[in-house]
């Protein structure tokens, strides 16, 4: 490995020797003094350099220190550089308290002088130099926040001896709807993309694997160009067997996001409130929660209207009963439960006491859905005879029917988001900002 600090641990140094490395963020070329914005994947530092602006034959050490200065001089944003110098703490300094006075400088890969994106690009030009547009520190910061949260979901599942499973993104039919899917020629047959992992999560019950999960791709055909969907996005799913009803996996979806939510916060807080302007609010559990009967009221007594026809609530809706949350619970979350059977999977059970409705749930953030979560349908002659009163072919769904033909325990699960919740829980305006590299109708580049 070459030989550097990362710009972050020099803090922690004492004055003196010190090799850094990094891309050049600003330069600022006085007559007397050149000062460099250097940043690294840490963070960003400061380099000085006396300016040498002629030299004497014979004068080597001068004219070292001359070609240091031309080199300042020309180097272009974007540049990658390797610096040797002595690190000094000034209290001075804005950034970061301390500089690296430049003792000497190799440029490792230049950059054009004119880069194609700039502060006030629009999202789109942004997207189309993607790599670009990562190197800026707000960037940075929400893959690292992503980073965090995946492993606190990870470890949340791990300690309590849930079984990852990496399911097939390749299917020989739907997972959810023929609607969205995408298909592709295989071998002599066709292929569509996963949709979710629905039906092998719920495959591993019967296998008599008890909690499961996966964090991974997955695909919808949905012409929607809102700023929360996307045709490729990552889904992060659960399901656990020997479930009384959907609200046991409210339960652990609740502690999850809490979990996650505060891992972010013990590492992230305090950066998070310099470069996003908030501070970052670690749910507290149980989350409010109501059902869709009781949601459609609170709309209703706001002030709107869903014009919906399947009864759903429309963003609009999400977005009141989100407000009636922080109102009256102080909750950036809340839950709907009890969705009707008509716009239910033919697999989320019914309320044993009313078949209209289903023992599932959405939970919604900041606004806007980021979960679908259910008690699933374990009973096969009822799974049977609700794929038919969906209109489906029982025949056509035989692979997953037979889960169910051997034995399986109650169980239930979730699909969510993981852009949607990164991208609400930062505030930012599209999941495109949250993602590191988008998919939708019109972008399959870069």
């Amino acid at each position: 490995m070459i030989e550097r600090t990362r710009i972050a641990d020099l803090a922690a140094l004492p004055d003196g020797p010190v090799a850094v490395a990094g891309w050049v963020e600003t330069v600022r070329d006085q007559k007397k003094v050149q000062f460099v914005v250097l940043r690294d994947e840490t963070g960003a530092a400061q380099l000085v350099n006396p300016a040498t602006r002629e030299a004497e034959d014979g004068d080597d050490d001068a004219r070292a220190r001359l070609a240091i200065t031309d080199e300042i001089s020309g180097l272009a944003h974007g540049t990658f550089v390797h610096v040797r110098g002595t690190l000094k703490h000034d209290e001075r300094v804005k950034l970061g308290g301390l500089e690296v006075k430049v003792g000497s400088l190799e440029v490792v890969s230049a950059a054009k002088p004119e880069t194609p994106i700039a502060d006030d690009s629009s999202l789109d030009k942004r997207l189309d130099w993607r790599f670009l547009d990562l190197r800026n520190r707000k960037q940075n910061l929400i893959f690292r926040i992503q980073t965090t949260m995946e492993h606190a979901f990870r470890t949340y599942w791990v300690e309590r001896d849930y079984i990852e499973i990496h399911t097939p993104k390749l299917m020989a039919s739907a997972s959810e709807s023929r609607a969205e899917l995408f298909q592709l020629e295989y071998f002599e047959t066709t292929a569509y993309l996963a949709q979710s992992p629905q039906n092998f999560k719920q495959m591993a019950q019967p296998a008599g694997f008890g909690a499961v999960f996966e964090i991974a791709d997955a695909f919808r055909a949905d012409p929607s160009f809102t700023s929360r969907h996307a045709t490729e996005f990552t889904s992060v799913d659960a399901e656990i067997s020997w479930v009384e009803s959907h609200h046991d996996v409210m339960a652990m979806h609740e502690e999850l996001l809490v979990a996650g939510f505060t891992a972010v916060k013990e590492k992230y807080g305090e950066e998070i409130e310099e470069v996003f302007g908030f501070e970052f609010v670690v749910p507290t559990a149980p989350f409010p929660r109501v059902t869709l009967a009781e949601a459609r009221k609170i709309v209703a007594d706001s002030g709107h209207d869903v014009v919906r026809a399947d009864g759903d609530l429309d963003p609009e809706g999400e977005r009141r009963v989100s407000a009636w949350a922080k109102e009256t619970h102080g909750s950036e979350f809340v839950f709907v439960t009890d969705y009707d059977a008509t716009i239910r999977p033919y697999y989320h059970m019914r309320h044993a006491d009313d078949p209209t409705l289903t023992n599932s749930y959405d939970l919604l953030f900041n606004g806007a859905e980021i979960s679908t979560g259910a008690q699933r349908e374990h009973r096969v002659e009822t799974l049977e005879a609700q794929a038919v009163e969906k209109g489906l072919d029982p025949e056509e769904l035989g692979w997953y029917l037979d889960f169910f033909r051997y034995g399986v325990p109650p169980h239930g699960g979730f699909g969510m988001g993981l852009a949607r919740v990164l991208m609400l829980a930062l505030h930012e305006p599209s999941i495109r900002e949250v993602t590191y590299l988008f998919r939708g109708p019109t972008r399959l580049t870069p």
